[in-house]
């Protein structure tokens, strides 16, 4: 495969993930992060970072519109809902628990 089109392949992979986190909005970030190791914010820096390397000025908040697919306030607003005792300590013990994220 030429690297072209695994760049368009991966491109389609990224924007099919976003399209099913947005419509699976009862998937709270804590329930990815404990599961996963990731959440839509992770998504949201690694998208930042990605436009940096390349030059471009990206504000996190834009970057986490272009993930949420609106504001992240209206999102958090919507959709999350407050974290269970278990969620949070299933998230403590995590290795993603650890990090900044």
């Amino acid at each position: 495969m030429d690297e072209k089109t695994r760049i368009e392949l991966e491109a389609a992979a990224f924007r099919a993930l976003v399209d099913h986190l947005r419509t699976h909005t009862e998937v709270q970030n804590i329930d990815l992060m404990n599961l996963a190791g990731f959440c839509r914010n992770c998504l949201s820096k690694w998208y930042k970072a990605a436009a940096e390397e390349r030059g471009m000025s990206l504000d996190y908040e834009e970057a986490r519109t272009i993930v949420y697919g609106m504001h992240y306030a209206e999102w958090k607003t919507k959709h999350q809902k407050e974290a269970t005792a278990e969620q949070k300590s299933a998230f403590a013990k995590s290795p993603a628990g650890s990090h900044q994220h």
